[in-house]
Formats: structure tokens, C-alpha cells, sequence
């Protein structure tokens, strides 16, 4: 993963608010600068900076370099004998030495990346109160409603926070209702919108809204060590209250910053999503991140079958929050494409879920993002509709997606009936883990005699058919929200509606390596993610500009030049150069009060 020199601030950028280039400002010193993860440089301190700041007798004369460090800190990584210990080992770096934790994965990130997220993560989040050992993040629980607002105020002044993850801890990767340790999920995330879009990891906060659980084994009284609220999720008005008042408290206390939420359950995600996607720029990655990066790749998959949009058929199978949220996104792509209304494109979309096809009749079965979907009973009397496979024959689609998490679902039959009404067929398999998926790529192209598209959401190795190698694309999410984060962030979006989103997903669909090479990838890898972020967060900023909802004004109007602004503005792990300043004139970040790792931070 490349990342830009800055050691030099640019003469051009340099004065931004954001601008991570140039001397950083050092109000403390000796082992409070020692303590403080963003500021602490450990052996690297110059002998300057150990003279000036205090450090002398605190630390071993050697001084090393970032690059020495890294190399020590990857052999203690991989000391670790097992993945739980090996995330264990990352925390405890990241809260001694932010600069290093960053670095550290971004030279190693294939390996790394699912130690730190998917599916360790999921681990450690299900022993947070074993592994427990300081806490990181904002935690607000549904009893204390009357402190939301001084719970939210110490974490820095209104133009200190520029992202805000929160999740309620009822649907985490897979694994389900895991109470208060949330909180480990909105942190990871956010050390993957720093990784993949350069958000400094000192303007973010994490939250987890602490709800009870419906995990009995969590509070049962010879458990002791849970640390949440020992009762059952609340639900209806008073679940409603808490959030409604978590996000104005939020909104009130850091009105620039942009809200994703993260993990909330089938019945919250698309409803809370709705009601506040209309008043302030707010996100949902189940809903919307993996809708967008799976249309990047059907998108990529069309140019390279020469189908166009509006003649497109889709047949999606499973219909929960991920595959209605994919449906929107394909559906607002349609209707922005044609100029055609959402309606219309609706009726290019077929969803399948446990009943069968979602029909009209089913309507007291149906959540609200599935009725939009049924389709109307007297145009299947008459024909299957309650397998895959009499679908597939009905409507010949296009494009097929799996988020059924139904494993083989896509049969020989299926595939090879589809295959026989389309030139080159768009599989996705896209649940996750691996042994979940719906089909195997290597199956995919014996099945349809090497002309599949395919597109997967786990990683798979390239596929070898009939003498040619053929790389398969990664639906992986975090190649485009951290883009659309640092969009939003730049151009301070006072909204995120469906036309930044559908820039986003064109910004990375132009990124497909297949546009050149139709054997390559549909879609970019996970390395090259920051650069693609760059082209992402311009064609957000573009759009947001178009429609008028950039509170940002002084934006280059210039391509290359907007490219060199964001650059200058996303954080990146190296050394800054520290300038002392007196403490009296300091802002929060000089004086160590900044981030959540800060030991200094005061209420």
C-alpha cells in the first residue's frame, strides 16, 4: 500500500486544518508524552527531541528508525502461537504507539487484516470481558439517558471529532448479540477507515450504545466478568428514545462529523438508517457498503459482457439487510443510469428468500426494504417460484447474487440453466465466512464452460481453466466506505443521499482492473486501497459539490489539484517532526487530550 511523502509540508495545502504534513505541536513531555499513542515516537525520539522534551533517562540510548521498530514489533507479532493472541498483541501496541500499529499493518496487510478485523475480531469481541484490560471509546448505556450529552463532551471540542462509529452490538460479523463489547467493533472500524482512507485516528470516536443483550449466558450470575448491563435488549419507544437522543446529542456536540452506523439488527439497521439519512450525513456499512462495492463489481462485470444497465435482470438470493441493502443500490444505479424512477427499476430485480420469491401476497412476511421488492402474484400464477432454479428459468438474469448464506445453494443445475441464456453469466457467492458460500469459483467456471464473472466475498485464489488463470474479485467492503468517509469528512457533506453514493460506486468501478484486462480482477485488491480511497473521496466531493451539500468551499476545482488536496489531508504512519509549544496556548491534540487512547484527557 503506497503512502505520500510529507515530511515537507506542501506550500500549497499546508495551512489546512487537516493538513498532516509539516512539525506536529508538543505541549508535554517526559513519560506523559511516553504515555500519549499518538504523540510517542518510543526509541525512535531523535536525541534533539529527547533533549528538548525531556526524554533522556526515559528511554535506551539507541535511537532506531520507524522501519527498525516495525521489523521488532512483526517477530513479537509472530511469537503469538494463535490468531486471538496475535489481536491481543495489536491492541496493546496500538495503545502504547499509534504510528507503529499503523505501520506495522500497512506493510504487512494481507496477513494482518484478519487478525485486526474479519473473523479475529469477532473473537475478541465475544471475550471482551475476559480480555478486558483498559477501556477505549465512548460508552453510553440506555439507564444513564440523561448523561449522553456530558458522556459525548470530553471527547474533544466541536471541530475535534470528524467521524463517529456507533453500533448497538446486536448483529457483530456474523456471531450475533454481544452486548457492551461492541465497543471493539466500532474501534476496528475505524482503524480501517484509517488504514484504507488516511482518517486521523485522533479526530474519530468510537461508541457502543449499550442496550442489554439477549445473550443470557452474558449476565447470568455466575458470570461475573460481563461488563455490560446485566438485563435483556430494550426495545420499541424506549430503544427509540435512546438513540434519537445519542444522535442529537452527537450531532449537537460535533455538528461536522459524519455517523456510520455499524451492526445493528435486522429490524433497527435500514429503519434507523431511513430516519436520519434525511437530516445529517450518516452511513450504514451493512446497508450501503456492501450494496455499493457489489454494484462496483456488476458494474465492471457489464462493460466487460457489453450489457447495458438498463437491460440488466438480477436475481438476488437471500433478501436480509445485505441483500436488500445490495437490491437498493442496484436498483438507485438503474434509476439514475435511465433517469427513470426507482419503480421502474425496481422490476429488474428479483428477490429470493426463505419463502421463495418475495411476492406481494407474502406481505405480512415481508420487512419493509423486502416489500418494496415483491413482485406481484399474477405474474408468477402459474410458475415456480418457490426454488432457485424455476426462477432462474423464468427470468433469465443477468447477474446472480448470493447472500443467503445458504452453502452449495448455487447448484450445477442453476448455474449451467443460466448459463444457457446469457453470453457471459455475473455470479457473486458474496456470504461469508468461506464455507458458507453459495458456490466456488472453480465451479463456476467449469459450469459455465470458462465464461463466468464472478465475484466472491471472501478471498480466493485464482482460478485455472483450460490453460488461463483468471483472478477473482473481492467484495470486500473496504475498498469503497472509507473513501465515501473521507469524501463526506473533506467536503464536510451536510447529507449523504443516493447520488455521493452512486459517484463512489462509479469512482471504484473505474478502478476495475478487468476495464483493461477482461481474465483480471472486477475489482481492485484491498493493497491499492488508498489510492483508490483518493478517487472515491473526489467523486463523492464532486457530487456533493453538484448538489450543493458541501459545507467546504475553498475545494480546487482542478482534478490534479483536488487529488493533491485530499492526499495532503489523510493521515499516514510516520514520524512527524515534534515542535514544542507552551501548554498554555495548546489545543487538546498538543497537550495529549486528544484520541482515544489518551491518558490526559480531562471532562
Amino acid at each position: 500500500m503506497t503512502s505520500h511523502n510529507k515530511a515537507v509540508s506542501h506550500s500549497q495545502y499546508g495551512h489546512l486544518p487537516l493538513s498532516t504534513s509539516g512539525p506536529m505541536p508538543c505541549a508535554i513531555s517526559g513519560s506523559a508524552l511516553l504515555r500519549t499513542p499518538y504523540l510517542n515516537k518510543g526509541t525512535a525520539f531523535t536525541s534533539a527531541e529527547r533533549e528538548q522534551f525531556k526524554l533522556h533517562g526515559l528511554l535506551p540510548p539507541n535511537v532506531q528508525t520507524l522501519e527498525g521498530q516495525v521489523s521488532r514489533a512483526y517477530k513479537q507479532f509472530k511469537a503469538r502461537n494463535n490468531d486471538i493472541g496475535k489481536n491481543t498483541f495489536m491492541t496493546s501496541l496500538k495503545e502504547q504507539n499509534e504510528v507503529l500499529y499503523y505501520k506495522l499493518i500497512l506493510d504487512n496487510l494481507k496477513e494482518m487484516f484478519s487478525i485486526i478485523y474479519t473473523p479475529t475480531e469477532g473473537e475478541a469481541i465475544a471475550q471482551y470481558s475476559e480480555l478486558f484490560r483498559r477501556p477505549e471509546g465512548c460508552f453510553l448505556n440506555v439507564e444513564d439517558l440523561d448523561r449522553i450529552e456530558a458522556d459525548l463532551d470530553p471527547w474533544g471540542a466541536p471541530e475535534d471529532i470528524d467521524l463517529i462509529v456507533v453500533s448497538d452490538g446486536e448483529q457483530i460479523l456474523g456471531i450475533g448479540d454481544q452486548g457492551v463489547g461492541a465497543i471493539l467493533i466500532s474501534i476496528a472500524k475505524l482503524a480501517i477507515y484509517t488504514l484504507c482512507a488516511g482518517i486521523n485516528p485522533t479526530r474519530t470516536l468510537p461508541v457502543v450504545l449499550d442496550v442489554g443483550t439477549n445473550v443470557p449466558q452474558l449476565f447470568r450470575t455466575n458470570y461475573p466478568l460481563y461488563l455490560g448491563l446485566k438485563r435483556n435488549r430494550v426495545r420499541g419507544e424506549e430503544y427509540d428514545a435512546f438513540v434519537e437522543r445519542f444522535v442529537r446529542a452527537a450531532h449537537k456536540r460535533y455538528p461536522k462529523a459524519y455517523i456510520h452506523f455499524e451492526d445493528f439488527g435486522l429490524q433497527n439497521a435500514r429503519r434507523i438508517l431511513d430516519k436520519y439519512t434525511p437530516e445529517l450525513a450518516c452511513f450504514n456499512d451493512d446497508v450501503q457498503g456492501t450494496g455499493c462495492v457489489t454494484l462496483a463489481g456488476v458494474m465492471a462485470a457489464l462493460h466487460v459482457s457489453k450489457v447495458k444497465m438498463q437491460d440488466m435482470r438480477v436475481v438476488i438470493f437471500g433478501s436480509g439487510t445485505a441483500g436488500t441493502g445490495i437490491a437498493d443500490q442496484l436498483r438507485d444505479a438503474i434509476a439514475v443510469e435511465t433517469e427513470n424512477s426507482k419503480e421502474d427499476a425496481n422490476r429488474q430485480i428479483w428477490c429470493f428468500d426463505k419463502p421463495g420469491l418475495l411476492l406481494k401476497s407474502q406481505k405480512n412476511e415481508l420487512t419493509t426494504a423486502q416489500a418494496q421488492y415483491a413482485r406481484e402474484d399474477d405474474e408468477w400464477s402459474g410458475k415456480g417460484h418457490q426454488n432457485l432454479l424455476d426462477v432462474i428459468k423464468e427470468v433469465k438474469p443477468h447477474v446472480l447474487i448470493g447472500t443467503s448464506t445458504k452453502p452449495g445453494a448455487f447448484t450445477e443445475e442453476v448455474v449451467r440453466e443460466m448459463a444457457r441464456h446469457v453470453e457471459r453469466p455475473t455470479i457473486f457467492p458474496l456470504s461469508n465466512p468461506t464455507k458458507l458460500h453459495e458456490a466456488v469459483p472453480e465451479d463456476l467456471f467449469k459450469w459455465t464452460d470458462g465464461k463466468v464473472l464472478c465475484a466472491t466475498g471472501s478471498p480466493f485464489d485464482a482460478v485455472e481453466y483450460n490453460g488461463t488463470k483468471y483472478e477473482i474479485a473481492e467484495c470486500n467492503n473496504s475498498t469503497i466506505f472509507p473513501g465515501i468517509g473521507l469524501g463526506c469528512i473533506l467536503s464536510r457533506a451536510r447529507l449523504l443521499p443516493t447520488s455521493l453514493l452512486v459517484a463512489a460506486t462509479k469512482a471504484l468501478a473505474a478502478q476495475s482492473p478487468a476495464l483493461k484486462d477482461p481474465k483480471a480482477s472486477l475489482l481492485p485488491d484491498v493493497t491499492e486501497v488508498r489510492e483508490i480511497s483518493v478517487q472515491i473521496a473526489k467523486g463523492v466531493i464532486r457530487a456533493a459539490e453538484k448538489e450543493g451539500l458541501n459545507r467546504e468551499t475553498d475545494i480546487p476545482q482542478d482534478d490534479k489539484e483536488i487529488e493533491e488536496w485530499i492526499r495532503e489531508q489523510m493521515w499516514d504512519a510516520r514520524y512527524r517532526e515534534l515542535q514544542k509549544v507552551d501548554a498554555d496556548s495548546a489545543d487538546a491534540h498538543a497537550k495529549g487530550e486528544a484520541g482515544t487512547g489518551s491518558f490526559l484527557r480531562v471532562g
